[in-house]
């Protein structure tokens, strides 16, 4: 079979399926904010409060992407290191760099270039306020130094295409800063208080801040107990024995909890909704931990898994994509008649694009890099490490 018809070994065909259900609900936002797909055609089949609430909560998908960012990072160190006590901090740092760090580079490039050519939707500005070129300097090094989220709870939205990259912050501090507590904190009483610890303080941090979604969303503090859950459910599904139909029962109800709770959607609800949204992920994870795919699943999850195998191409670039399209089509010049084939076009092309950057260079970049810099680690348990298979987003 080829690579479009089989996943890679070490990947979890159910938990491609979630990614890829997550990156599908960050795109439609995305296009939706550009085009308002809730005076589209579909008003005639769905209400519009209806349409809203399932195009504008996708910032919930990256709230997954979190939770499944937790869950694999954790069981790819014990499966590489034998245990997470045994993380080599260095070699961690390495995998992390080669995996991100090349195809971060080429967007930030590509937006750059963009945007010094003067396409408005690559440009910095904000509130009307022109930051001018020069401030693709200081924009670009906090996406590459983890604290564009930051510079984006100071300055507001002031770049189309950069702004979705506040996510990536999010994550490498994650990335940067695991390892070492996993080092340092070596006692299971100090990890089970770290995350108490975590998922008290992201709900209350999200209330204190509930009137600004630069802070409640963006902010590191507001989404570690989504890290935390992740990090949690890994371990309890190394430990945790199921029959096969309970852990498809408890999958089937936990996507209806993250079902439920993204249709009660993020307004109203942003300091609880991302914990229980991080709740039902987390289950659903553990659900389906060394789950094989049935012949059913495979065949008609395979499109949505592609999606999710390809999540970290599909998020870093569908932006530029669409950036083009707007400043190309601006929205008062979509017809209404032709905003569902342009979210066609729009899927498709992202989809091309982010499979020609796999193919052609970030996976080669990566492979060679590990070969080259960081030497191959044997593992320690019956998880199989694979690079595709230890991200989130990515």
């Amino acid at each position: 079979m080829s690579r479009a018809d089989q996943p890679p070994p070490g990947r979890n065909l159910y938990i491609d399926m979630m990614r890829g259900v997550a990156i599908v609900l960050v795109m439609l936002l995305h296009y939706c904010l550009s085009y308002r797909l809730q005076t589209s055609p579909l008003r005639d089949w769905f209400s519009v409060d209806t349409l809203r609430t399932v195009f504008y909560n996708g910032n919930y998908g990256v709230s997954i992407f979190f939770v499944i960012s937790g869950f694999l990072i954790t069981n790819n160190i014990v499966a590489r290191y034998g245990s997470l006590g045994g993380v080599d901090v260095g070699h961690f740092y390495k995998l992390r760099f080669f995996r991100l760090y090349p195809l971060v580079v080429l967007a930030l490039v590509v937006i750059t270039i963009l945007g010094l050519a003067g396409m408005s939707h690559f440009s910095n500005h904000a509130d009307g306020v022109d930051f001018g070129n020069g401030y693709f300097f200081i924009a670009n090094l906090s996406v590459l130094t983890f604290w564009h989220n930051l510079l984006m709870e100071a300055k507001g939205y002031f770049n189309y295409a950069m702004n979705i990259y506040w996510s990536l912050s999010v994550e490498e501090v994650f990335y940067l800063l695991y390892p070492l507590v996993l080092l340092f904190v070596r006692r299971r009483w100090q990890l089970i208080g770290l995350a108490v610890v975590s998922v008290v303080v992201a709900p209350v941090y999200r209330f204190i801040h509930n009137d600004d979604e630069l802070f409640y969303l963006y902010g590191n503090l507001a989404c570690v107990d989504m890290l935390t859950f992740g990090c949690v459910a890994a371990m309890v599904a190394r430990d945790l024995r199921l029959s096969n139909m309970a852990r498809r029962v408890l999958g089937v109800f936990a996507c209806i909890g993250i079902a439920c709770i993204y249709m009660q959607g993020i307004g109203g609800n942003e300091a609880l909704g991302a914990t229980f949204l991080g709740l039902s992920t987390a289950l659903f994870l553990i659900a389906v931990a060394g789950l094989e795919a049935g012949a059913i699943a495979r065949t008609l999850g395979r499109p949505l898994a592609w999606l999710g195998s390809h999540s970290y191409e599909l998020y870093l670039f569908h932006i530029v994509v669409l950036g083009i399209t707007v400043d190309l089509i601006p929205r008062a010049d979509m017809p209404v008649e032709s905003k569902l084939p342009m979210l066609a076009v729009f899927f498709g092309l992202s989809a091309l694009l982010a499979w020609a950057i796999a193919r052609w260079i970030g996976d080669p970049l990566n492979r060679a890099l590990r070969r080259r810099y960081a030497s191959t680690r044997a593992s320690h348990s019956g998880a199989v490490a694979t690079p595709g298979a230890a991200d989130g987003i990515g």
